[in-house]
């Protein structure tokens, strides 16, 4: 048996992580809502802590998929980013990250997005890409995202694919 901690599995939980933001005018747009590209700051930090946390590893982002904006944030309110393992692979991972919106005054909670953010963990020495923990699903919800994560993989090298040949 090796000793080698990549060969260890670990679970989706020991890596998921939640942030959460105050957005303020200087995040805002002209309409007083949370501009697109701080979201998607936001969203990017929360995948890499969570790839950070699995593969204890450097990380980069490999790719950004999907991200999908439902409804507005306003200043004022708090962004909740809340980001998990959807799927594990030598050197990437699939990052699910959650966004909404709470009303400070009210209470109010609402979906506001969601993003699948890939990410590779590197050697820190020669900087190229290195094996990570396998993924250790313990739920049927763990289970079926693993699935629609493997499909969403398969798209996504088609597409890389597509590109190259371009």
């Amino acid at each position: 048996m090796s000793n080698d901690p990549t060969r260890m599995g670990r679970r989706v939980a020991d890596s998921a992580t939640e942030m959460s933001q105050l957005v303020l005018p200087q995040h805002a747009n002209v309409h007083g809502t949370l501009l697109g590209g701080t979201v998607m700051h936001w969203v990017d930090l929360a995948a890499a802590i969570v790839a950070n946390r699995h593969s204890r590893r450097p990380v980069v982002t490999a790719a950004f998929d999907e991200m999908a904006f439902l409804a507005p944030i306003m200043v004022g309110q708090l962004a909740l980013i809340r980001a998990r393992l959807t799927l594990v692979d030598h050197s990437s991972m699939e990052i699910r990250v959650d966004v909404s919106s709470e009303d400070l005054l009210s209470g109010e909670r609402r979906t506001t997005g969601t993003a699948f953010v890939t990410f590779v963990a590197l050697d820190p020495e020669t900087k190229r890409p290195v094996a990570v923990p396998p993924l250790v699903l313990e739920t049927e919800q763990e289970a079926q995202e693993h699935v629609r994560a493997l499909e969403r993989r398969r798209q996504r090298l088609e597409r890389r694919r597509a590109h190259v040949q371009d």
